[in-house]
């Protein structure tokens, strides 16, 4: 059995927010969920199980698994309250990290919200392996289903 070392979390920062924005269809939202379940994860020790591959993978695997989590129980917690109408003042901009190709981030926010609008097993899914860049079956350990085969 692994411990999860609180100093590579930076090293997974930019994978997780990329799988977060991909789930949350928000760079804002994104960068909050990541935040969050980086708390969490901190919050106390943890010991990674089955890890067959290398630690890195195992930390990754642990951490989109959390993410997951955290992403669930937010949206749960979010359904539960009064929903509250936005203004024009609210609607986001593109990302200005892209600087000088906005082409590409307006490619990207396209990209990230038809992801957002899947089924939440696809969408799960596919951050899992497109985005985050996780194997099959390190995706199939993330989402808590039982191995087909």
């Amino acid at each position: 059995m692994l411990r999860l070392d609180p100093q590579s979390l930076p090293a997974h920062v930019d994978r997780l927010y990329r799988a977060a924005w991909a789930l949350c269809g928000s760079p804002h939202d994104a960068e909050d969920l990541v935040q969050e379940t980086f708390t969490r994860v901190l919050a106390r020790p943890r010991i990674l199980r089955g890890g067959s591959g290398s630690s890195e993978a195992a930390e990754l695997a642990y951490l989109m698994r959390a993410l997951r989590n955290t992403f669930l129980n937010t949206r749960r917690t979010a359904s539960r309250r009064p929903q509250v109408t936005s203004t024009l003042d609210e609607i986001e901009a593109a990302d200005p990290r892209a600087g000088d190709q906005p082409e590409h981030a307006v490619e990207a926010g396209e990209v990230y919200a038809a992801i957002a609008e899947l089924p939440e097993d696809f969408r799960l899914a596919l951050v899992a392996v497109d985005v985050v860049g996780l194997s099959y079956a390190q995706a199939g350990a993330c989402s808590g289903y039982p191995k087909l085969l």
